[in-house]
């Protein structure tokens, strides 16, 4: 029975993706030879770019990444298509109470969780150029998980523009590589616009391309307004590299990780 529903899914999944080629070949056919004019071509243009962006290119990153990707911590998070997102970049070491109050006094707010409701009024906020503080952030994942806190600093009343920085709950008995033992592992990187996903052509933050900026402004705000807590840097806990994030942005590091004792 086991092997049965394994097949029926994989049936499913190959059905899907097949509707959705095909209706992304329909389209594009209609756009290209010029069939749909007007009023019409703008609708048909957006099919396309839906399909294109949130159906086709995730479900083919979705298949690649877990064929070429390692499948255990290398020091970068992942999107939800599995592609290689921001690195990992903070520890922390402490309880969630502790954090959170830590972040609080330092002047971060925690992101609303990603649903209709909060999408739309991020996306209302940014055309508006409307303040929103607490807007929420796209779910990124380590350990197999999506962040479990997340937090940040909106900019000059700006929601295009922010400090952000996502942490995850480290799983007990794990250790970093070294044998450091942190409770949470963090992710800070800063928004300075809104675009277009180079990979996915969806719509994200772009984030400015040196990480360790945010990283060190992240480090600097809580040791400001919580005098007591105590730092450790580990140098090159990973290799110093130039890359792109899961959004395509460039992204650079010197690879050395901070560590915050809250206790």
């Amino acid at each position: 029975m086991h092997y049965l529903y394994r097949f029926a899914l994989l049936v499913k999944r190959l059905l899907l993706s097949i509707i959705v080629v095909v209706l992304w070949l329909m389209v594009y056919r209609l756009v290209i030879t010029g069939i749909v004019l007007d009023g019409q071509y703008i609708v048909g243009s957006l099919v396309l770019w839906v399909l294109t962006a949130y159906f086709l290119l995730p479900r083919i990153h979705r298949k690649l990444s877990k064929i070429y990707l390692p499948d255990y911590f290398i020091g970068r998070v992942r999107t939800v298509d599995g592609l290689l997102g921001d690195p990992v970049n903070l520890g922390v070491v402490g309880t969630k109470a502790e954090f959170i109050k830590a972040m609080r006094r330092s002047g971060w707010h925690r992101a609303d969780e990603v649903t209709l409701k909060s999408s739309w009024k991020i996306a209302e906020a940014t055309i508006r150029r409307k303040s929103y503080p607490t807007a929420p952030v796209s779910p990124l994942f380590l350990f197999g998980n999506k962040q479990d806190l997340a937090f940040e600093q909106e900019v000059q009343g700006n929601p295009s523009k922010r400090h952000h920085v996502r942490f995850w709950k480290v799983p007990h008995g794990w250790y970093l590589p070294g044998g450091e033992a942190v409770d949470w592992l963090g992710a800070a990187t800063y928004d300075t616009n809104v675009g277009f996903s180079l990979f996915t052509l969806q719509i994200t933050h772009k984030i400015a391309e040196d990480t360790d900026v945010e990283r060190d402004y992240v480090v600097t705000s809580i040791r400001k307004h919580v005098p007591k807590v105590r730092t450790k840097l580990i140098e090159h806990f990973s290799s110093g590299y130039h890359h792109r994030n899961g959004g395509g942005d460039r992204i650079k590091t010197d690879g050395n990780l901070p560590i915050i004792f809250l206790k």
